[in-house]
Order: structure tokens, then sequence, then C-alpha cells
């Protein structure tokens, strides 16, 4: 599938809304509470929390509803991932994890075209939000 340059797309809508969305951010999440680097960054007690800000975020980025502006402001997402250790480390584990959630929804909902954009927004952030450079710090 190639996606029509000339018409307005809404990925949210063309990747089946926030049943996808929520799909990807629970398989994102059933990994990172077991995962050595991710783990420790997220409170046990806010897990739910953290599930839900980044569905609202990916829906919103996407096209869908502004649930994340409606219930936190605006995005400012290097200001508050700012109190994390970003390294490249961290940076390539969530893209891990997500990748994995990804894989996990099939074409009939993503379609490669749509599957590409997304990923190559996430890769945009992840490394966007590295924030600590261990060469720099000895």
């Amino acid at each position: 599938m190639q996606i029509d340059r000339g018409k307005p797309v809404n990925v949210f809508e063309e990747v089946g809304g926030w049943p996808t969305f929520e799909k990807l951010v629970a398989g994102f999440y059933q990994r990172v509470s077991s995962d050595d680097i991710l783990g420790p960054m997220y409170p046990e007690d806010d897990m739910d929390g953290a599930r839900d800000r980044l569905t609202w975020f990916l829906g919103q980025y996407w096209g869908g509803p502004q649930l994340f502006t409606a219930e936190r402001g605006h995005p400012a997402l290097r200001m508050r991932h700012a109190r994390f250790t970003i390294d490249d480390a961290a940076a390539k584990r969530w893209l891990k994890l997500m990748g994995e959630s990804l894989d996990e929804i099939d074409e009939e909902t993503i379609a490669p075209a749509y599957r590409a954009i997304m990923w190559e927004h996430m890769e945009r952030v992840a490394n966007m939000l590295i924030n600590h450079n261990p060469a720099f710090h000895q």
C-alpha cells in the first residue's frame, strides 16, 4: 500500500483508532515492567497513568482526539523526560520494546506504509530524548 500524498491522511483513523494505540502501548508496558533499563524509570504505582499518557500522546500525535493536551497540557516531551537519565542504551531499549509491540499488530491493522512512518517518528523521538552521554560525564 502506498500513501496518496495528494490527500490528507488521518493515521489515527487509518490504523484503527484507540484500540490500536491501546494495544501498542499495552504491549510496550507489558515489557517495560520487567525490563532492567526502562523498568526502574517507571513508578510501579503509576504504570496505569504512564500507559494512559503514552496512549493519549500517540493517538493525539497521529490525528486522534486531543486527550493528552486536554489532560496534561502541551506535550513538551523533552521537559517531561528531563528528570530521567536517558542515554543511548535507554533509547535503544525503548525502541526495541516498542518495536516488539508494534510487530504484534498485524498488517491488516497497520499497513506497512503507516508502520514505516510511525516507526520513523518513534526513532526520532527516542533519539531526541537522549539527555545523558556517559562519555561526557567521566
